[in-house]
């Protein structure tokens, strides 16, 4: 007799369905497992065997054939567990056929017949969505699939508790109410004295979702201003919250709820690319920093410390939001749409800065600092900012608390979606158009246009800083209340994105 199981596997965030078959023939005892699977898949036939032993059930005394369907897509971790002790047992008659088939079973199994949480579950809930498979997954992940809505999912404890569920018999777990996840402290701009200039720029990236960098001598201030970048960005919305939400879960992050923040990487100089964008092998996806910031931010503080390499590989998600990762066995889209926050020294001792500049370097080694930076990574950086070390009189009066500056920020994010869905295109920020394609068809007046084309045939901007001016420009004019950039904005954009002698040798 043959049964099948629903269940899936993870590759890069995105659930791939897997038919489990289960044959029950003649033949002399033994299990067989076809159809690409790892050695932790493959060693699920011991583990299934004791659990279903010590739950009491029988195990068929006879040959055994299963089949992970598509044959040809490679299969890794224990997921698979559960599926495939359901449909052994179906196939043997003690699980009846059609409950086996129309379920999707997710459950790594101890010996003793415990079904343990697995990563994805989301994912897998969310390609369910809108299905008639009812999705079972361990009780204590019952609550991350109670996140997706139009699905009918619930928990189990063990391999009994499946087996009644299937039956008939007893009913699953259910799902909790949809909470959002504890809230994370985050440190208040108020705590910033003085950088004006910084504050400003860390405004206009959060209304618009533009690029930042910042350069100054150590201890002015960086690093405190970007840990404070996450409190003036607006709450997510439930569609980006379950998609963040389910990009942690892939990656075997435990979701205590629905991310209603926009999540924040700072990944350490020393990471290599694989874990900055991600990477693949032995047909697994290795999910990078850039895909977890997704609808976030990724801050890379001391960049110039950050391998080369590594810097120039965030070219392609910079541009498109995406990181394709291709392998011999393996093959993945990942959604890698974050904003780009930075802090460099303006060189190696970190002194090369201002009137009473104290550099101890060489002109070879601030230039090998600075190339670090290559021009193509520069060039798609909408805001440059260079701090100084705040006066006296400033570091006695606080800063702007982050939530006047979140309630702006929201305000500007709400005239622009207003704004590209009047427009009919599928743009969230001003950040997300294509390149040209403000230029074109939603340029500033013509006194801004006349102060873009005088920067451009100055050799002021390339092509592609021309399309982010206007980008930083309509992010000003949403802030500031106007129905269009002026000269004003465009001058302001401008000069955000200037200080390229900053960052040279």
């Amino acid at each position: 007799m043959v049964a099948r199981c629903q269940t899936s596997i993870i590759v890069g965030v995105q659930a791939h369905h897997v038919e489990v078959e289960a044959n029950v023939g003649s033949g002399l005892p033994g299990l067989t497992l076809v159809g690409l699977a790892d050695t932790a898949v493959s060693e699920s036939r011991d583990r299934v065997r004791a659990a279903v032993e010590h739950c009491g059930l029988a195990w068929p005394r006879t040959r055994i054939t299963v089949a992970l369907l598509p044959a040809s897509m490679p299969k890794r971790g224990s997921s698979l567990d559960a599926a495939i002790a359901v449909a052994i047992l179906a196939a043997s008659g003690q699980v009846p056929l059609e409950a086996a088939a129309s379920t999707c079973v997710l459950g790594e199994l101890g010996l003793d017949g415990r079904i343990h949480r697995v990563p994805g579950v989301i994912a897998t809930a969310l390609s369910l969505r809108g299905s008639p498979v009812r999705l079972l997954v361990p009780s204590d992940a019952v609550d991350q699939a109670g996140l997706v809505p139009n699905l009918t999912s619930g928990g189990i404890t063990d391999l009994l508790h499946l087996v009644a569920v299937l039956r008939g018999t007893r009913s699953p777990d259910a799902a909790g109410n949809v909470v959002a996840a504890p809230r994370i402290d985050i440190p208040d701009l108020a705590d910033v004295h003085g950088q004006a200039e910084a504050r400003r720029a860390l405004e206009v990236s959060a209304a618009g979702g533009h690029h930042a960098a910042m350069i100054g001598l150590p201890g002015v201030g960086k690093t405190l201003l970007a840990e404070r970048l996450p409190g003036v960005l607006p709450v997510l919305d439930d569609d980006t919250a379950l998609e963040v939400t389910a990009i942690h879960s892939a990656a075997g992050i435990d979701a205590q709820g629905l991310a209603r923040r926009a999540p924040f990487e700072a990944p350490h100089h020393s990471a290599s690319s694989a874990a900055i964008i991600g990477g693949g092998q032995a047909g697994r996806v290795r999910i990078g920093a850039v895909t977890l910031a997704h609808r976030g931010v990724l801050f890379l503080d001391e960049a110039p410390e950050f391998a080369r390499s590594v810097l120039d590989s965030l070219r392609q998600p910079l541009e498109s939001g995406v990181v394709r990762i291709a392998r011999a066995d393996v093959a993945a889209t990942l959604p890698a749409r974050f904003t780009l926050l930075i802090a460099a020294n303006p060189c190696p001792c970190g002194m090369g800065m201002g009137m009473d500049s104290a550099c101890r370097c060489t002109a070879l080694q601030r230039r090998r600092y600075s190339t670090k930076l290559s021009g193509p990574i520069m060039d798609r950086i909408d805001l440059r900012v260079a701090l100084e070390r705040p006066t006296l009189a400033e570091l006695g009066d606080p800063g702007e608390a982050s939530a006047s500056i979140a309630g702006r920020v929201l305000v500007a994010r709400d005239r622009a979606a207003a704004r590209w869905h009047r427009a009919g295109v599928p743009w969230r920020l001003n950040a997300d158009a294509p390149a040209g394609a403000l230029r074109v068809s939603h340029p500033p007046d013509e006194a801004g246009s006349r102060l873009l084309r005088s920067a451009f045939s100055r050799g002021a901007l390339s092509m592609r800083g021309a399309d982010r001016v206007v980008r930083v420009a309509w992010t000003l004019a949403d802030l500031d209340g106007t129905d269009r950039p002026g000269a004003a904005q465009v001058a302001t954009a401008m000069a955000l994105r200037g200080g390229e002698s900053t960052w040279a040798a």
